[in-house]
């Protein structure tokens, strides 16, 4: 009986010490990681202070939260967080529902590639924010023109990829699938269209950017509410922890979306594991 009980007695320590080290890998892993962003919070709290630069212009890092936090508590930040969102959400919405399948069609058609190219390449080159002041004199300065110039920004990376991803399959991969005598439909279903979702989840991360800053800078010029609406309006009011409280949110905001699509791309391409 005591010979059984030792092992026990023994690898429980044993346990305890190898979870124990684990959690401080994981500690120093995420300091690692943390480092240079910490280094630019303490840089931005103590240049104010010791005068390297005036506060008037960059207040410290701490008076910055403190106006986050009261913008925050009487929810003034979050409306107009929420008024952001819902635009850049929704033109990115629709940019998703146009541009993979138009894409999927083009790369998959030589005829339709043939045709289309020219008309793509001229309004690939051409910038979403030089188009902003046609935006507005056709659709006004109201949520059309915000979620249309979204839409404008969010589709070329997300089409280009998509033709792209779909052109570059593996031949060999669709001489496997068509030796098997597998149709048209299953062909592009089972095979192509797998293939193709990483280097298309590169277009959507990449238009997911796009997004904010399009609609931050549309906002900016014609908007009564939204991220960019308020930074303009702090600006201008001298309120400058305000604006640079509504900066770290638009920063928040790419963030979460980063995130999120992150994850979306590895829910759908779970297959390569």
């Amino acid at each position: 009986m005591v010979t059984l009980n030792k092992p026990t007695q023994i690898e429980e320590p044993n346990k305890r010490h190898r979870a124990s080290g684990k959690s401080l890998s994981i500690i120093i892993k995420a300091f690692k990681k943390s480092i240079v962003l910490i280094l630019f919070v303490l840089l931005w709290e103590l240049a104010p202070q010791l005068d390297f630069v005036d506060k008037t212009f960059l207040p410290p890092f701490s008076e910055v939260i403190l106006a986050w936090w009261d913008l925050f508590i009487t929810g003034e930040i979050w409306r107009h967080f929420e008024a952001s969102i819902l635009r850049s959400l929704f033109g990115f919405a629709l940019a998703l529902v146009i541009a993979i399948p138009l894409g999927l069609l083009i790369g998959w058609y030589p005829l339709a590639r043939e045709l289309l190219t020219p008309i793509l390449e001229l309004f690939r080159n051409t910038a979403a924010l030089a188009l902003l002041p046609v935006f507005i004199l056709l659709l006004g300065i109201g949520e059309v023109s915000k979620i249309s110039i979204v839409l404008y920004a969010c589709t070329w990376p997300v089409l280009l990829n998509t033709i792209s991803a779909v052109k570059n399959v593996d031949p060999l991969l669709i001489k496997s699938a068509r030796s098997m005598n597998i149709s048209s439909f299953k062909l592009f279903y089972k095979v192509i269209l797998p293939a193709s979702v990483p280097t298309i989840f590169t277009g959507i991360r990449m238009a997911g950017t796009g997004a904010i800053l399009v609609l931050i800078a549309a906002e900016m010029i014609g908007a009564k509410a939204g991220l960019g609406y308020f930074i303009t309006y702090s600006q201008y009011n001298f309120l400058i922890a305000e604006m640079y409280a509504g900066i770290i949110t638009i920063a928040l905001l790419g963030l979460l979306i980063n995130y999120g699509l992150s994850g979306a791309e590895r829910y759908f391409s779970r297959w390569k594991q």
